[in-house]
């Protein structure tokens, strides 16, 4: 079982995140894109990095825009250190470009 995260400390991993918010127990981005396609290519992207990490998110993949959520169940559906390590992988894509 994961360790869930104070709300201190979720507070302190959103500072150390560019344009993640906190959603109740949900960490989220909206990735813009100028093509629908370079959005698409980014949520594989993402689905790699998730593979990778074994720990995978809910993405919602729309016209020239990709959310991204992270919770972590075995957490009990609360935020963890691996939703932050997951969203900083994810940032350093460097995406879009």
């Amino acid at each position: 079982m994961t360790t869930a995260l104070s709300d201190a400390e979720i507070d302190e991993g959103l500072a150390g995140l560019k344009d993640w918010s906190r959603a109740g127990d949900v960490l989220v981005k909206s990735f813009k894109f100028d093509s629908y396609l370079a959005g698409v290519a980014f949520a594989s992207t993402v689905g790699v990095i998730a593979e990778g990490l074994n720990h995978h998110p809910d993405m919602s993949i729309g016209w020239r825009r990709v959310t991204v959520s992270f919770t972590t169940h075995d957490a009990g559906n609360k935020l963890s250190a691996k939703d932050f390590a997951a969203a900083k992988a994810i940032d350093a894509v460097g995406y879009p470009k």
